[in-house]
């Protein structure tokens, strides 16, 4: 039980969810965008998050789409990661998220709310980020579409007034030789200590990560550098570490020092699911 009121709302179109939004924010309100809550929830009862209001989207149309479509698959950000697994358009996508959480907790987290939830690792993203996956974004100033690894980038990702529409994938990344590697501490189902993709494009290998810093990346630097042929795997591998985007986790579940040993062989076997060792 949430150990405080707050008021809740289940509009029916995407343009009275941002009005309502900014309306309760206008009013001195905290609102918060709500798919399936699963985090949200379990986070308000021991009081790591707050809010004055909920928006429910689930009543949204857009929200529940899930199709492929003129060249295209979209996912509305209110369908659930079961849906999503059992319909199995992409096979990297269903793969990642058979891996968050238990079975049942998996029928209540949506794909927005693992986007763009309080915890940190949001593994669903990782296989879009590879995919160049973009997610349409509704706000005040109407519709706009960013790369989902734009997100959670302070500029250009979403401001507190806006919500996640849709996630937009082009199908030709949907059935390409890909790796998925994860980490945890202690059981198989549990928050990852790290957690790998890969997605290969022609020669091209693609890697997206979470676990490793405060947020879910994909690095130009590091791919180019796990994609130069012409050095011996080890050596690629150390390099891409030293072009990690930003400051490694030092957290109960490990080290930095213990993150960075864990992530030299996690790629390594990421390259060999694509027959990359040498």
């Amino acid at each position: 039980m949430i150990p405080f009121n707050f008021e809740y709302y289940k509009p029916k179109t995407i343009e009275e969810a941002v009005d309502l939004f900014n309306s309760l924010k206008s009013a001195g309100k905290k609102p918060v965008y709500y798919g399936g809550g699963t985090e949200i929830i379990s986070m308000a009862r021991v009081h790591n998050v707050h809010m004055d209001a909920v928006i429910d989207i689930k009543g949204i149309p857009e929200c529940n789409v899930h199709e492929v479509k003129d060249g295209e698959l979209i996912i509305g950000s209110g369908v659930t990661l079961t849906e999503i697994a059992e319909l199995n358009f992409f096979p990297l996508l269903s793969l990642t998220i058979k891996r968050i959480a238990d079975h049942t907790v998996q029928g209540k987290i949506t794909l927005g709310g693992n986007l763009m939830g309080p915890i940190i690792y949001k593994e669903a993203s990782l296989p879009l980020m590879a995919s160049n996956s973009k997610v349409i974004i509704a706000g005040r100033n109407g519709k706009r579409k960013v790369l989902v690894r734009d997100i959670y980038d302070k500029e250009k990702g979403l401001n507190p007034c806006e919500m996640i529409v849709q996630i937009v994938v082009e199908d030709k990344f949907l059935n390409l030789p890909y790796a998925h590697v994860k980490r945890t501490k202690n059981e198989k189902i549990d928050y990852p200590l790290i957690t790998i993709v890969g997605l290969k494009d022609e020669k091209k290998i693609s890697f997206a990560f979470s676990g490793i810093c405060e947020y879910p990346f994909r690095s130009p630097k590091m791919e180019d550098v796990l994609n130069n042929n012409s050095i011996s795997v080890n050596k690629r591998i150390k390099k891409a570490i030293t072009n990690i985007p930003g400051k490694i986790l030092n957290d109960l579940n490990g080290s930095s020092e213990y993150r960075k040993f864990m992530l030299h062989t996690m790629l390594k076997e990421a390259l060999l699911d694509f027959q990359e060792v040498e």
